[in-house]
């Protein structure tokens, strides 16, 4: 997996071995994120449902509705987008989209970044978190 010279990358890009599904991942960054503030960041975070087989009527549909294709696992407002990936990167991959929607929502003035795990997906966070209180 590469990653593009405007998304910042957080997490250990050298590391190579067994390591949770990105599904666990999530569970694990939401479950933190939730439990250490459950009435703010943790209550209005979410995960945008982008992906699985959809048929042409329900993308239509889903488009219409407002879905963006390629918006990232991990939205907390008003402006932090992460797309969270496995510890092992080489075990995942980018989805269609995803990199213009980070490109896209950089440019708008978001907090974009892709991180390395559940551990690394925090990092970001409160690194995010550190410069809203500035």
């Amino acid at each position: 997996m590469k990653f593009p010279e405007f998304l910042r990358v957080f997490g250990d890009t050298t590391y190579r071995g067994a390591c949770p599904s990105e599904a666990m991942e999530q569970v694990t960054f939401f479950n933190r994120l939730r439990s250490q503030y459950p009435e703010t960041w943790g209550r209005i975070a979410l995960h945008p449902r982008n992906e699985g087989k959809r048929t042409p009527g329900q993308v239509y549909r889903e488009k219409s509705e407002g879905m963006a294709e390629g918006a990232p696992d991990i939205v907390i407002p008003p402006g932090f987008l992460c797309e969270l990936k496995r510890r092992d990167h080489t075990k995942s991959r980018w989805q269609t989209g995803q990199l213009e929607y980070l490109e896209a929502a950089q440019k708008a003035g978001a907090f974009v970044c892709v991180a390395l795990g559940a551990d690394a997906a925090m990092e970001a966070f409160n690194e995010w978190l550190a410069n809203q209180a500035q």
